[in-house]
C-alpha cells in the first residue's frame, strides 16, 4: 500500500487530465470519480475528485477552481530504459499544447511539469571518466528531450 499519494489541484480539468494521463501510461486506470452535487461551488455532476493510478501509483485530482496553478517546483519523474520510451512519453505529454523545456523537463497541456529521463543519463553523468561525464553534462544542458545516443557520443568523445 502506498502511504503517500500525489494530490493535484486543477481549475476544472481534473477528469480530462486523469483520462489523458491514463491513456499514456501502462497499468493506469480511473479508480473513482466523486462529483459535485446541487448547491456546490461547481455545476452539479462536475467531477470533484478523481482517484486514478498511473503505472500503479495512486494519484488524486481535484477540480478546486482557479486559485492555484502548477509550478516547476513539483514534477513527475519518469525514468525510461530506451530512447523509444523517452520519445513516446515526450511526444504524448507535449501534444496538444504542452511545452518543451530543457534537460528532459516539459509541461503538459494542463501545466503540470514532467521529467522524462533515460536511466542512461546516470550512467554517463556518473561514469568513471570525469572528462567524459563533464562532456555528457554539457551535451545534456543543450538538450530539450534527452537523446541517449547524443549523451553516449559526448561521453566517449576523445
Amino acid at each position: 500500500m502506498h502511504k503517500i499519494t500525489p494530490f493535484l489541484w486543477f481549475d476544472d480539468q481534473a477528469e480530462e487530465a486523469a483520462n489523458f494521463y491514463i491513456s499514456i501510461f501502462k497499468d493506469s486506470k480511473i479508480l473513482d470519480v466523486s462529483r459535485y452535487g446541487e448547491g456546490s461551488p461547481k455545476p452539479a455532476g462536475t467531477a470533484m475528485v478523481v482517484n486514478f493510478e498511473l503505472d500503479g501509483q495512486p494519484v488524486m485530482a481535484l477540480n478546486g477552481g482557479p486559485e492555484f496553478k502548477f509550478t516547476e517546483a513539483i514534477s513527475f519523474f519518469v525514468p525510461c530504459e530506451t530512447q523509444e520510451e523517452v520519445d513516446r512519453f515526450w511526444n504524448r505529454l507535449t501534444a496538444e499544447g504542452g511545452e518543451e523545456s530543457q534537460c528532459g523537463w516539459l509541461k503538459d497541456k494542463f501545466g503540470l511539469s514532467w521529467q522524462i529521463v533515460p536511466t542512461a543519463l546516470g550512467t554517463y553523468l556518473g561514469g568513471s571518466d570525469p572528462a567524459g561525464a563533464a562532456r555528457a553534462m554539457q551535451a545534456m544542458l543543450q538538450m530539450r528531450k534527452i537523446d541517449i545516443e547524443g549523451l553516449r557520443r559526448a561521453y566517449e568523445e576523445k
